[in-house]
């Protein structure tokens, strides 16, 4: 590679600060600092974090465990962010980290990275939300339910099945229009987002507030739990994890990585605002600020909300809230069923607006690859309000249809059949490979260093290069986590990502037949 970035597949233009400007790609310079930091905070704000700490504490058995999950999670995004945001300034072009894979690794990483995110990271994310919203619709409305068939189960194998639930068109229904929203030009897609970020974050704030205030100061039962001695908790690594092999302190450790799943997988969606990176002005400087102050934000609010559960519920309240729910079960010890359902409604404005900053920013990453010929051309192109309407349907079409597919479980004892839904399982497969992209990227600021001494850099990661060795051998500690725990699943992630190999050469073959001058 020359030390000159490639942007050849995304345009190059000039920028005038202080003043909208469009690329060659149609898209507009048209979002300041405050939209990029809402973008940052919105889509990592979505359910996770009033939902996934009952996980990761049945899994560590300890309050401090839990919150040290939390705080790691935290320090891995920190540490990327601050990586990330050198490459965001030095191509700051649509795609984000697609482009990034790209120019470091070549178009072949850079592909499998953009088909990982359509076929499941970020389509089977929206669709997640999208039934998050839809669960807790339904706590208003009870006729939303999961069993609630207008299409009942039709069995397709003996592990899957398809069904239309009132809770599956209602996410149907959500996915459709913020993805129609979103097609109406940028202006429309940042109010709806600025607007339920805004609420969702003081939502969460407020949840903050009233377990510090009201719950510290009622002497929970969490505090007299061991908070660092999971067995004086009667935890014990074969109930945390049925079949586990391993004993102590080992099994403990080994327990507290497979933990931060939820707690690392609340925070990943930072990256979303780099996908949007040619429609930001002054990206130099508003795409860090956006970066480390959004993520800053969302880590501190994180760590904060689950001392505030563990002020307010006993330990083993958290650990077993109905169907995982731990924020509604800590508003509503304290203010009863209207805090539950004032809760209730927080989580429906913060799935909204999460969903609106996945849908709005992911869309640009299949524009991206197409401008490289390695999408449909449709998806390349811009409709009259300068935003990438094909790619925004093609991603709403293939999200909607994640929500139809549901697993099938058997009860042994019972025999009684439950349904899940599918894209939840794929999200667990794909967890190892996603970090590894993750480590990939993190990689790409050493690679290019090397490679693109003299490409402009308005901003050069703080650290260097001990940031970047702490995110990479914390995300690569995970991996090992996970392959030693879930081998199985991490295999079947690393097989959906291998899926785009064929992929990619059947497009590049056609992109060569088309124009025979690419290589």
């Amino acid at each position: 590679m020359s030390d000159k970035i490639n942007h050849s597949s995304v345009g190059v233009d000039v920028v005038v600060p202080g003043k909208p400007s469009a690329s060659p790609t149609g898209l507009r310079r048209a979002l300041g600092p405050i939209d990029a930091t809402m973008i940052v905070i919105g889509s990592m704000i979505g359910s996770g974090i009033f939902i996934t700490s009952a996980e990761t504490s049945r899994l560590t058995g300890a309050p401090g465990w839990l919150l040290l999950a939390w705080a790691v999670a935290g320090l891995l995004t920190i540490t990327g962010a601050l990586c990330c945001s050198e490459l965001a300034t030095m191509m700051p072009r649509a795609g984000g980290v697609y482009v990034f894979l790209r120019e470091a690794y070549g178009p072949s990483l850079g592909f499998l990275y953009g088909w990982s995110l359509f076929l499941v990271i970020q389509t089977g994310t929206i669709a997640a939300v999208a039934i998050a919203f839809a669960k807790f619709l339904g706590v208003f409305v009870p006729g939303v339910a999961p069993d609630a068939y207008l299409i009942a189960p039709i069995r397709l194998t003996s592990g899957y099945a398809i069904s239309l639930s009132i809770e599956q068109l209602i996410a149907i229904v959500l996915i459709a229009l913020l993805t129609w929203t979103n097609t109406r030009g940028l202006e429309l897609g940042k109010l709806v987002q600025n607007v339920f970020t805004f609420a969702k974050t003081t939502a969460l704030a407020g949840v903050v507030v009233v377990g510090l205030l009201f719950g510290w100061s009622a002497m929970s039962a969490a505090r007299s739990s061991a908070w660092w001695d999971s067995w004086a908790n009667g935890w014990t690594a074969q109930v945390a994890q049925p079949g586990f092999t391993f004993a102590g302190g080992l099994a403990l450790t080994l327990l507290f990585g497979k933990s931060m799943v939820g707690p690392v997988f609340a925070q990943t969606a930072w990256t979303n605002v780099t996908f949007v990176g040619s429609e930001i002005r002054d990206p130099g400087k508003n795409l860090v600020r956006a970066l480390v102050l959004g993520c800053g934000i969302v880590v501190v609010l994180y760590v904060l909300a689950n001392l505030s559960y563990l002020a307010i519920l006993p330990f083993s309240e958290i650990q077993h809230a109905p169907q995982n729910r731990v924020a509604v079960a800590a508003m509503k010890a304290v203010f009863g069923n209207p805090g539950a359902l004032c809760m209730a409604g927080a989580i429906m404005i913060s799935t909204f607006g999460c969903n609106n900053g996945l849908i709005l920013a992911g869309a640009r990453v299949y524009f991206a690859m197409a401008r490289d010929r390695l999408f449909f051309q449709r998806i390349g192109m811009t409709n009259r309000f300068h935003v990438p309407a094909a790619a925004l349907v093609a991603q709403g079409i293939w999200t909607a249809l994640l929500t139809l597919p549901r697993t099938i479980t058997i009860n042994a004892a019972t025999h009684e059949i439950s349904y899940g839904n599918v894209y939840t399982q794929l999200l667990e497969y794909i967890v190892s490979a996603d970090l590894v992209f993750y480590i990939l990227m993190i990689g790409a600021v050493v690679i290019l260093r090397r490679t693109a001494p003299t490409a402009a850099r308005p901003y050069r990661t703080w650290g260097y290069p001990l940031v970047p060795i702490v995110s990479i051998l914390l995300a690569a500690l995970l991996i090992v986590d996970l392959a030693l725990l879930v081998p199985a699943t991490s295999g079947i992630g690393m097989l959906l990502v291998l899926t785009g190999v064929p992929v990619y050469f059947l497009w590049r073959t056609r992109a060569r037949a088309s124009s025979p001058g690419i290589v």
